[in-house]
């Protein structure tokens, strides 16, 4: 990392430095106005925990699984103590089409045979939290990988889904009946940044595959964290869409708008805050894509999580966007009787 010019001791004959000119003082002045911007939220958040669910193209886009690394330790260096909850959907498609396994998801859900259960453990917590480990300790030693699994953080039970009022078995799926935080605490404690897998174990032991957005917000209410930060690969939640596209606040499918250089092409204007029964009132109409991360939203701010956010993951450094910054950006989720 460079120095600044005052730090370093003029060598033997050196030249002497000029001060910048004028252009080069004014973005100067622009970056010091950016950090007097966050000096409040600094002062908020400092020694809170947030609850960051990392998904979408800032998981395989090179540069922003770079920025994303970078703004972890930001955040960490910044006084907050931030957890990472990763899925991995991509990778599990990845490897089970090079087994010849065909992916099959009902409600949002990946519909996971035992067989299924055998790859999703192994590229969530094998591959996945590993490549995430990698990038967040290029900067340092701070982050340690956990699996769902581990010192029981999660203890879920089988779930199914409902479909046109009809319920469906989709395997070894699970909801999270219990969070046990206290071995992800002692490494908060000791200053270092939990990277956890959405995998989760039953009672009688069985391995389930849980949603991410559904175990980083279950985490987040157990935590007492100030923030969940949902990443997604829009810029929140639309409150219109063009007729005859879906109705509003859904969340685009491959191929729609919402795909990289597509997601404001008139979709209206994106919501940028709203309660927790105001968004209750929305997830019948939402597509099932979008439903797992509002009821995300919603578990956690009525959990007692002050704020729940989804960002556009697509956006470099879009963490710190929205936590540094008096605007922010994206839907954020408040309970009700909130400012």
């Amino acid at each position: 990392m460079t120095g600044h010019p005052h730090d370093r001791a003029p060598a033997a004959g050196a030249a002497m430095t000029e001060h910048p000119r004028p252009a080069d003082a004014a973005a100067a002045l622009a970056k010091a106005a950016t950090l007097i911007e966050a000096l409040p939220w600094l002062d908020r958040f400092h020694g809170r925990t947030a609850v960051i669910k990392y998904g979408g193209h800032a998981m395989t886009d090179g540069a922003l699984r770079a920025a994303f690394a970078q703004d972890v330790v930001f955040l960490r260096y910044a006084g907050l103590r931030p957890v990472v909850v990763h899925g991995g959907g991509p990778q599990i498609s990845a490897h089970l089409d090079r087994l010849g396994v065909a992916s099959t998801f009902t409600a949002g859900l990946r519909v996971t045979t035992p067989e299924m259960m055998d790859v999703v453990r192994m590229v969530l917590t094998g591959q996945v939290n590993r490549d995430v480990v990698g990038l967040i300790n290029r900067h340092g030693p701070f982050a340690v990988g956990m699996s769902g699994e581990d010192a029981n953080l999660f203890t879920a039970s089988r779930r199914g889904a409902v479909v046109d009022g009809e319920f469906v078995d989709i395997g070894l799926v699970g909801e999270i009946d219990a969070v046990n935080p206290a071995a992800l605490q002692a490494l908060l404690a000791d200053g270092r940044v939990p990277v956890v897998s959405s995998v989760a174990r039953g009672a009688g032991g069985e391995i389930y595959n849980v949603n991410a957005d559904t175990a980083a917000a279950a985490l987040a209410a157990a935590l007492g964290a100030a923030k969940l930060v949902v990443l997604t690969d829009v810029e929140g939640l639309y409150r219109d869409w063009p007729a005859g596209v879906s109705a509003p606040g859904r969340f685009p499918g491959p191929g729609e708008a919402g795909e990289a250089g597509e997601a404001a092409a008139g979709l209206g204007p994106v919501i940028s805050q709203l309660s927790a029964t105001e968004l209750e009132r929305l997830l019948p109409g939402l597509s099932a894509g979008m439903i797992p991360k509002m009821e995300a939203c919603l578990r956690a701010v009525r959990g007692g999580v002050p704020q729940a956010h989804v960002l556009d993951g697509r956006l470099p450094h879009s963490l710190l966007l929205e936590i540094f910054t008096d605007s922010g950006i994206g839907t954020m989720v408040v309970p009700d009787g909130a400012d």
